[in-house]
């Protein structure tokens, strides 16, 4: 059953249109992360090249008329044992050494189990939205 809608725009209209520009987006996407990797991987060989060019000068710095290039250090920090991680935080009061987030999935799961108990200072945005499925 068709409805109406805004006028002589129908539902079945709208749904075929949505369709059409998610499939649009999709292909952008698409394309563009495959470009997006391709560029990556020759910025990698040009980043390469340079680390290899400033080690042969002993320098941690260039400059050229284009603009110039610094080696620096990046660190990351991972770990494989959370529970540790987490025993290790909680000995040393060290709660900074996490990110501020709420785990979206888990604090759903917390809530719904624990109807009566609510953080203070926690907010909760609800929206509702649309999904479209495509009929097969």
């Amino acid at each position: 059953m068709e409805q109406e809608v805004q006028g002589d725009v129908s539902s079945e209209k709208l749904v075929e249109v949505y369709l059409k520009i998610r499939d649009a987006l999709e292909n952008n996407y698409r394309s563009y992360m495959a470009k997006k990797a391709e560029l990556e991987e020759q910025m990698d060989v040009v980043q390469t090249e340079l680390l290899d060019i400033l080690k042969g000068i002993g320098a941690t710095s260039l400059k050229t008329i284009h603009g110039s290039a610094r080696r620096s250090v990046k660190q990351r920090y991972t770990t494989n044992d959370w529970e540790r991680f987490h025993k290790f935080i909680l000995e040393h009061n060290a709660p900074e050494l996490l990110e501020r987030r709420i785990q979206q999935t888990n604090m759903k799961q917390f809530l719904e189990e624990n109807p009566d108990l609510h953080p203070a200072g926690l907010n909760v945005d609800s929206t509702y939205a649309i999904i479209v499925t495509r009929r097969k």
